[in-house]
């Protein structure tokens, strides 16, 4: 049995489960990498055994969870199931990840990167996964102004908001020299804190409100060089009593990275204040936080009917506005500010062409294409494909989520990450 559920919980509701798994060598998917899935705490009683396929993602698995009435308001009991992953590959190490977490009604992304076998016998460090942070126990957030000073010299580096490739996550407090640095893409950063703090069963509306408090909160530190500033070597911590919890090698969830695709380039602004705000909150049960967001609270107004600006202007005030950043760093080319679908033609569409067609070498599902600068049917073919694997409503037009997926696969694939 679960221990983290009861006989009659097993039964009551599931949630369903993807595994991706990818070279940490050079982000290429791997194919017939072998999955083998237990309830965590038992790991002889296998559940489940999935292979990969060509774009080095595992079926979707369908698990038993907790009702999910239990994730939509604070309570004792623990409201996902917790599940043990074994992956092996021909010619990588293996990797054990034990504490995936399933929400009911909810898909779940295991992200997964296997290092290839080297000639020193390397020990196998599994990956624990923690306690969600609206169930287990961490510190709150020590409190700090929303606007950081501008008039000393040296205090801001950065002339204008940009969104980086990279961030470097202290996986500590930031005087813990111990304490590993993680090189993250930007987007993987925003959708791990997100899957980390809030569930992924709350309302649509609630979730983007969130993820636009971490994405301000995350580029304030950005813009603001605010540990460079101190002397430190990182972007962030993953503390939360400095920043936000961000958790090495969790699952993440579809409803969340879908929403973060879609507005990664955004920030909260207030009027006359070039820096994003560094947007603070709280669980809003444990811990309450006047002038802060309450995460549960933000659950509660989701619920009513509120808006993304409305919940946030209920807590941040009435001039809180949404903003965008400036430019994207690390990409190709920016998104053209258009929609681009059968019938378009010229440079941009040559671009997304030639990116698609590199990608589609490595992730075969994808057909080939020619880069003429002409949107075809099958350059849209193509583009559906990339929606499919990818995990974004198959249009076959190429939208602003569309496009930055493209670059940050394409970048991805064509040179060493930087990933630690």
């Amino acid at each position: 049995m679960n221990p983290y559920m009861t006989t009659a919980q097993e039964t009551a509701a599931s949630g369903s489960l993807q595994v991706d798994v990818v070279s940490s060598e050079n982000n290429y998917p791997i194919q017939d990498a072998e999955i083998s899935i237990s309830f965590t705490g038992e790991p002889d009683s296998i559940l489940e055994t999935v292979t990969t396929d060509s774009s080095g993602q595992s079926e979707t698995v369908s698990l038993s969870a907790p009702p999910v009435v239990l994730s939509l308001s604070p309570g004792l009991q623990q409201p996902y199931s917790e599940y043990t992953l074994f992956i092996t590959a021909q010619g990588f190490e293996p990797v054990a990840i034990s504490g995936t977490q399933i929400l009911a009604d909810t898909e779940a992304i295991q992200p997964v990167r296997m290092t290839p076998v080297i000639d020193e016998t390397t020990p196998d460090v599994p990956i624990t996964i923690p306690d969600h942070t609206l169930y287990g126990d961490y510190p709150p957030k020590i409190a700090e102004a929303e606007v950081k000073p501008v008039a000393e010299t040296g205090e801001i580096v950065l002339s204008r908001v940009v969104v980086p490739q990279t961030i470097i996550v202290h996986d500590g407090v930031p005087t813990d020299p111990t304490a590993t640095n993680y090189y993250v893409p930007y987007g993987d950063y925003i959708k791990n804190v997100a899957s980390s703090e809030i569930y992924a069963t709350w309302p649509r509306e609630t979730i983007i409100a969130n993820v636009l408090a971490i994405m301000s909160f995350t580029l304030n530190r950005v813009y603001t060089e605010w540990y460079r500033n101190q002397g430190y070597n990182f972007t962030i911590t993953s503390s939360t009593a400095f920043d936000h919890k961000w958790i090495y090698g969790r699952n993440i969830y579809e409803s969340i990275s879908q929403i973060v695709d879609e507005i990664f380039n955004s920030y909260l602004s207030r009027p006359g204040i070039k820096q994003p705000i560094l947007t603070q909150y709280c669980d809003g049960n444990r811990v309450t936080c006047p002038n802060w967001m309450s995460q549960w609270g933000s659950n509660t107004l989701g619920q009513q009917g509120y808006t993304a600006i409305e919940i946030l202007r209920n807590y941040y005030g009435s001039n809180m506005y949404i903003n965008t950043a400036e430019q994207v760093s690390g990409v190709p080319s920016s998104f053209p500010g258009y929609n681009l679908s059968i019938g378009a033609s010229g440079d941009k569409v040559r671009q997304v062409q030639e990116q698609l067609d590199t990608i589609a070498g490595v992730y075969t599902r994808i057909p080939r294409i020619t880069a003429d600068g002409i949107y075809g049917e099958n350059t849209a073919e193509a583009v559906r494909q990339f929606q499919s694997i990818f995990k974004l409503p198959v249009t076959g037009v190429i939208d602003f989520a569309t496009w930055y997926k493209i670059s940050h696969i394409y970048v991805g694939i064509t040179r060493i990450a930087e990933y630690s």
